[in-house]
């Protein structure tokens, strides 16, 4: 089946928590990596991850998530009230300087792409011009918050889907770089939904990409950077040539490597805890589509009971549920 151009819709109807599966899957991951952010792979190697812990890195209390899964629950809390550029830029503001959506009423961790593009769109006339169009801001702050658009998006055409995703993470990172990520990112999510396998999943993302991307002038220069990705690398590939940085494409082939080589949600957000430095962004991307795939149910149910306002979490799933997930058979 050709999954990139399809209708989700038959799928939907058996997956009525995805809403959850990403809220949760990618809070919990984002939580468990917060205390050890930018330790390093041999530190965790000696003193491995096995369970939820707190304090560390910021000293924050175990269940804490970051900036990560504070602007992913912004764009989920928008997208209950249909797509609107305009009403994401202002959660994103309410996040920086009211503590909107945080764990605690304290932001502690922004990255510097994020805060300049959320300073700027006080003034930018279109939220989509806020983000840097620079090479050197690829960072991973425009993915970790993205996956919550594979709901909204699941009924649209590619060319659809991939515009509103362009937009969506231009509002802080507008490269063509970053943009693609999350095209990617979201593209894998879909077919997740449908796939019998994880790597089937991740070979039919990759074959309808190239296709895309082929008849796609925009984003053509951009190929050599995914190369690893669409060659279908990440299947064969070791830990040791796997980068865990905060660079998009790192963070993106960490989080898919991680999820290729797990049976478990379990699995997969320690194994990327454990690749060290990015510890809380790689475990959330990586936690999004791990929920995704293995279901809310399958999360330790202390890792969920420990998380950060849990309620409110499980209310906006719920509400975004409610908005686009509900088929009428």
């Amino acid at each position: 089946m050709n999954t990139l151009f399809s209708s989700y819709n038959y799928w939907f109807m058996y997956r009525k928590n995805i809403s959850k599966n990403i809220l949760l899957g990618a809070a919990i991951g984002d939580a468990l990596g917060v205390p050890v952010e930018f330790k390093s792979r041999q530190t965790l190697k000696d003193n491995p991850i096995t369970d939820m812990i707190g304090f560390g890195t910021y000293n924050m209390p175990p269940g804490t998530f970051s900036d990560d899964s504070s602007l992913m629950f912004c764009l989920a809390e928008s997208l209950c009230n249909g797509l609107d550029l305009n009403d994401i830029s202002e959660n994103f503001q309410k996040w920086m300087h009211e503590g909107y959506w945080t764990a605690d009423g304290e932001v502690f961790d922004v990255g510097i792409a994020t805060r300049k593009a959320i300073n700027k769109l006080r003034v930018a006339k279109n939220p989509t011009e806020a983000g840097s169009t620079a090479e050197t801001d690829n960072g991973n702050g425009s993915l970790m918050r993205i996956l919550p658009l594979a709901v909204f998006l699941k009924d649209l055409s590619i060319d659809e889907r991939c515009k509103i995703i362009k937009d969506v993470s231009s509002i802080t990172h507008a490269h063509n770089r970053s943009v693609l990520a999350c095209i990617y990112y979201v593209e894998f999510a879909l077919n997740l939904l449908e796939a019998e396998s994880l790597e089937e999943a991740y070979l039919n993302t990759n074959f309808w990409l190239k296709i895309y991307l082929e008849t796609n002038n925009e984003y053509q220069a951009e190929y050599p950077f995914f190369k690893r990705i669409l060659n279908g690398d990440l299947i064969t590939i070791s830990e040791d040539e796997i980068k865990s940085t905060g660079y998009v494409i790192d963070t993106l082939e960490a989080a898919i490597w991680c999820l290729l080589h797990s049976n478990s949600y379990h699995e997969c957000v320690l194994k990327a805890v454990n690749l060290g430095n990015d510890t809380d962004t790689i475990a959330c991307v990586a936690g999004g589509i791990a929920g995704i795939y293995y279901d809310y149910e399958s999360i330790p149910k202390h890792w969920v009971e420990q998380l950060a306002r849990l309620r409110d979490i499980l209310d906006l799933a719920h509400r975004l549920e409610e908005k686009y997930e509900r088929i009428e058979l």
